[in-house]
């Protein structure tokens, strides 16, 4: 991102027992009144795979893989992850991203 947008994930690492949820942080700066904002998940040895997609104007898009267990809500400088039920194939890179 570049000029007045920014994408920070203030927490670099999370633990977490198996069966338990967690929240990861996501927080932006954009002058877009219609950004988009993305999570990705890189498991080891892997290339990212693209999670959901959240707007301020729809309920956004989730992937196949992923709808179940992991949510989002746009607010007004964040976009926090939430993922439920968590197992060993959840420890992995979270990316969070905006298009503005």
């Amino acid at each position: 991102c570049s000029g007045e947008e920014s994408v920070e994930q203030p927490v670099r690492d999370v633990t977490r027992s198996e069966g338990t949820s967690v929240t990861l942080e996501c927080n932006y700066q954009t002058s877009s009144t219609t950004p988009y904002l993305f999570w990705y998940i890189q498991r080891s040895h892997d290339f990212p795979k693209y999670i959901l997609r959240r707007d301020t104007y729809s309920a956004g898009d989730n992937g196949t893989e992923f709808h179940e267990r992991m949510s989002s809500a746009v607010q007004s400088t964040s976009v926090p992850l939430s993922i439920q039920k968590l197992s060993v194939r959840d420890s992995a890179v979270y990316y969070c991203a905006l298009r503005p």
